[in-house]
């Protein structure tokens, strides 16, 4: 007999929040230290921000506004609404932590499995709380919805391509380093975050 999962409360709910979007915006300021890329929706913001030199808050906040419609079709205003606060909170924070937060000289196999488990821990929280920080992963469930195409696929193409895009503003020695870093977020969330296996 499996337990029914509980329901978070309001304060719960904002702790949650606000600790998921605080790890990924460190994770952020040591991701742009290291010159690294990511997946996703972050990863799009970082490599506009490598090519333009505009600060990663704001272009990460103005990506993310087409998503929350499609959001709001597939998962309702509630998660649309905790989503929002969430990017808004990692867009502020992302600005403000360099000013307090500095990284010394940092090995990049280090820095990639930190940047991969501190994104991975935000992340999973978030999650669990009914939130997210990026609109790919809304589209990979819509086109699933609407054509059997698998969810997953719609992420990976997608960060194929921005690697791919990576390697003319990076070095490949970097952005191999930025591809373990994805891996070690995505074995992260593959292990600690199945609804099979815990509750809540």
């Amino acid at each position: 007999m499996s337990l029914p999962s509980p329901r978070h409360s309001f304060s719960e709910d904002a702790q949650g929040i606000a600790f998921g979007s605080f790890m990924a915006a460190v994770s952020v300021v040591l991701l742009t230290h290291l010159g690294f890329v990511t997946g996703q929706t972050a990863g799009l913001a970082i490599l506009i921000c490598y090519g333009t030199g505009w600060a990663f808050g704001p272009v990460f906040f103005v990506i993310n506004l087409p998503f929350y419609w499609l959001g709001w079709k597939r998962f309702g205003p509630t998660f649309v609404a905790k989503s929002f606060l969430a990017v808004a909170i990692l867009s502020a924070l992302s600005m403000v932590l360099p000013e307090y937060l500095h990284f010394g000289e940092t090995h990049p196999a280090v820095g990639a499995v930190l940047v991969g488990c501190l994104t991975g821990v935000g992340l999973i929280a978030l999650f669990r709380h009914g939130s997210s920080l990026g609109g790919i992963g809304i589209v990979g469930l819509y086109v699933q919805d609407a054509t059997g195409f698998r969810a997953g696929w719609v992420q990976l193409i997608f960060d194929a391509c921005l690697f791919l895009v990576a390697l003319s503003l990076r070095d490949p020695i970097t952005v191999g380093w930025s591809f373990l870093g994805a891996v070690i977020l995505n074995l992260t969330i593959a292990v600690n975050h199945r609804k099979d296996r815990y509750i809540a």
